[in-house]
């Protein structure tokens, strides 16, 4: 008896642009039941490789077979009817509807129809994603919203499941979860293709790995066999950089700005260095450097407790052991990303603020969790970008609109881009932008009235994050 047929096979796809190949005959197979991982650095090809299996690119060259029968895939929609599934790395959500009005725009009418908000609660549940249909997106966090992305795939019954940099975005609490419903998902007999560059985590979930380098296969392994080190040797074509020294920040922002492969030793001897020290608490004022001590170093051995400066200081006043009050005139804050949306912690720097400033701090617009970014992630606080609008004025613009003297944050990124915000709007003379820190440090009772003015004034730099 014959063994059955891949359920995906790729064989000589290729795709060009007019300056680059990205996809150069690349063959792939993924079996039934089958957690397989397509690995490579940013430029290798993964993102268009998975937009051909799911219809929204074409390819130039190439055949694709389905459980052994060729077809053509010219569209998500052809690619849905055949049973595959995607959820991208952005999500295509709509933060006014609910979850249930979401899902069943994806669907056909024949889904969509009927009680889909019993359904949404038993798939999800069967999976171990909870979801209330009628709850409304823009009250959920970014974890609750993938759940949404893949409870919408799922509900179309797929046989091949594309995941792309699914935890970026994810707690490792979250990631724990979202790993185990691929694993039921697997079981289940739904083949799943991971796509990803977190080297441990490909190790800890996938049964076979495909290493794309400059649109080309380069190789498959079981991952599992495999050092977080020989992966990316085939990922990179050589050794990793050894660099000498690395500090939280450093690593965070190599982080940020998806250089996973910077990221992965630099964060590895930061956690030998502080290990070493016996390190068991850390203190930081940089969010980046919060999410990433946080969040990413446990999957290298990390094992600390983690606080935010502004965490720190609620603590402080809670607890009587700071005494400050009486900051005049309006205040309000910005939520920095990796403070807020990304670890929810939305509260303690407003509990400061509420303690020392005399009138309730003013909120954006846009706050908490839909609070709009600084304008320096992904590392464009180094770029000068010229199509559109800058962010950082448009933030700059949502915070004068509730008319404040001091904007607040807890973030020195964020200070500096929201002060070069002001500045361009001409701004940057009437309104301040001030670490939260800094408004308590000029309302502690030894400090002078003088000393609110020689805060650092907007657009300033920041001082160096303090870990």
């Amino acid at each position: 008896m014959s063994a059955s047929p891949p359920r995906l096979a790729l064989r000589g796809i290729t795709k060009v642009y007019p300056s680059v190949v990205a996809n150069d005959g690349v063959a792939l197979d993924v079996l039934p039941g089958e957690i397989h991982a397509v690995l490579g650095e940013n430029g290798a090809g993964k993102s268009t490789l998975m937009k051909i299996i799911y219809g929204v690119v074409k390819p130039d060259a190439g055949t694709i077979r389905w459980e052994g029968s060729p077809v053509q895939i010219a569209s998500p929609a052809r690619a849905r009817r055949l049973g595959i599934g995607m959820v991208f790395q952005h999500f295509s959500l709509f933060e006014t509807l609910t979850v249930a009005e979401n899902i069943a725009l994806a669907l056909d009418a024949r889904r969509a129809g009927g009680d889909l908000g019993q359904r949404i609660r038993d798939v999800s549940a069967h999976y171990g994603l909870p979801l209330d249909p009628d709850r409304h997106v823009h009250t959920m966090s970014v974890g609750e919203r993938q759940r949404v992305e893949i409870a919408r795939c799922l509900l179309q019954g797929p046989r091949l499941l594309i995941m792309d940099e699914p935890t970026s975005v994810l707690t490792p609490q979250a990631v724990e979860k979202l790993f185990a419903t691929l694993r039921t998902l697997a079981d289940e007999g739904c083949s799943i293709l991971y796509i990803s560059h977190k080297l441990d985590e490909i190790r800890a979930l996938c049964q076979k790995a495909t290493v794309l380098r400059a649109g080309r296969v380069t190789g498959t392994c079981d991952p599992r066999e495999e050092s977080a080190a020989s992966l990316a040797r085939m990922m990179i074509g050589g050794d990793l950089p050894h660099p000498r020294r690395a500090a939280p920040a450093t690593a965070a922002r190599s982080s940020d700005s998806s250089n996973e492969m910077l990221y992965q030793p630099l964060a590895e001897q930061l956690v030998a260095t502080l290990n070493g020290l016996g390190v068991t608490r850390i203190v930081t004022t940089d969010p980046h450097a919060y999410n990433s001590l946080r969040n990413e170093a446990p999957a290298f051995g990390g094992r600390w407790e983690v606080v935010h400066h502004t965490q720190l200081i609620a603590g402080l006043l809670e607890q009587g052991r700071l005494a400050a009050g009486g900051v005049p005139g309006r205040v309000a804050f910005h939520d920095p990303c990796y403070l807020g949306r990304h670890n929810r912690e939305f509260d303690a720097p407003r509990a400061v603020l509420a303690r020392v400033c005399a009138t309730p701090p003013a909120e954006f617009a846009l706050a908490r969790e839909r609070a709009m970014c600084c304008g320096a992630g992904g590392g464009r606080m180094w770029m000068e970008e010229t199509i559109g609008r800058r962010i950082n004025v448009l933030r700059a613009e949502q915070a004068l609109a509730v008319a404040p003297g001091i904007i607040a944050t807890g973030c020195p990124y964020c200070a500096v881009m929201l002060g070069d915000g002001l500045k361009a709007l001409g701004r940057d003379d009437d309104v301040r932008v001030l670490d939260v820190a800094e408004i308590v440090a000029a309302a502690l009772p030894a400090a002078s009235g003088a000393a609110g003015a020689e805060a650092r004034p907007a657009g300033a730099a920041p001082r160096s994050p303090a870990h």
